[in-house]
């Protein structure tokens, strides 16, 4: 898989929750992502050995395996595609069918799907590197309480002398990747954004529809540098993201769940537009913060952000939750 895709795939979740940041990927090499296509590729997991599970969920169906693709370090993602109710109809008349149980008016069969429609949704990262390895191993999270003191003197120093690469972003607004892959755009400098599907996403369904609006402005990491300066940004982003969802896939503003992370995964201001109903990574309290809440908070208080005190969660091995315990935060 190219690297954009793998770097997104680091980047999405920081609260120790498997990512299925998963259903897409990227990586820290800034060179962009290469789109692959409906026709049969080369299997280039034949050769992959197995090191271990660093996790894996029942309840996600999916799979998270650390090993080597010819020499090189590399994590390989495997989870189960959705049951779409377009292909029902086929599902019931091309599968076959084992009895296990039978007790009255129950009965529970091995069903066995045509291939097509039994598929397992594969993302590999290589080369990847130990932050790839330890974000997907199961970690203990810890919820972090951040003043604006606290941001000044310990996060945001972490965050410039951690030098975060987000070229794969500049990229993507760039054009010189993924750009067949975006729903809609604004190219206005100030107010402007692209749309895009987030790799979390398969595309062959609404139920769990994920995209996320990268806005054109540069200079603002997250939600801490956010002042009603930026309210026409956000409303901007806001309206018109959800018209573009209407127009592309029929799904009105009342099913839709807008928010912004706290701390984000990448430090370039971005807004998730996600299913309402959709349980997506990082959208619980502790984390996410509603779009409307945002524009609301600044035009009641313009510094609101850059003074109040922010709560979320961090993995136990995040070298900010390291740097909180040192300064005696937690």
């Amino acid at each position: 898989m190219a690297d954009t895709s793998a770097k997104r795939l680091l980047d999405s979740d920081k609260t120790g929750e498997p990512a299925p940041d998963v259903k897409r990927g990227k990586t820290d090499n800034e060179n962009g992502r290469e789109d692959g296509n409906e026709s049969v590729q080369e299997n280039v997991l034949s050769g992959f050995k197995t090191s271990s599970v660093l996790s894996d969920s029942a309840r996600e169906k999916n799979i998270f395996i650390h090993g080597k693709v010819a020499d090189q370090d590399a994590v390989v993602i495997l989870e189960k595609t959705p049951i779409r109710e377009d292909s029902l109809a086929e599902l019931f008349s091309g599968s076959t069918l084992k009895l296990e149980m039978k007790n009255d008016i129950y009965s529970t069969y091995r069903l066995q799907a045509p291939p097509h429609l039994n598929e397992i949704k594969t993302t590999l990262v290589c080369p990847a590197t130990e932050k790839h390895i330890k974000k997907y191993q199961r970690k203990e999270s810890f919820l972090v309480e951040e003043t604006e003191a606290d941001y000044k003197n310990i996060t945001l120093p972490h965050i410039v002398k951690q030098s975060f690469s987000v070229q794969w972003v500049y990229n993507i607004l760039e054009k010189k990747a993924e750009a067949e892959r975006i729903v809609y755009e604004d190219p206005d400098p100030d107010v402007g954004f692209v749309l895009l599907p987030d790799f979390k996403w398969d595309q062959k369904q609404v139920d769990d529809l994920y995209l996320i609006a990268i806005a054109h402005q540069r200079d603002i990491k997250s939600l801490r540098d956010l002042t009603s300066e930026h309210v026409p940004l956000l409303q901007n982003i806001f309206q018109k993201g959800k018209e573009a969802i209407l127009q592309r896939y029929n799904l009105p503003a009342s099913k839709l769940r807008v928010y912004l992370h706290y701390q984000p995964s990448y430090y370039h201001l971005h807004v998730h537009f996600t299913k309402l109903g959709y349980d997506a990574p990082g959208c619980g309290v502790e984390r996410a913060h509603l779009i409307a809440d945002v524009i609301q908070n600044l035009q009641s208080d313009p510094q609101y952000y850059k003074t109040r005190t922010l709560y979320f969660p961090l993995r136990a091995d995040d070298g900010l939750l390291s740097k909180f315990k040192e300064a005696g935060r937690l």
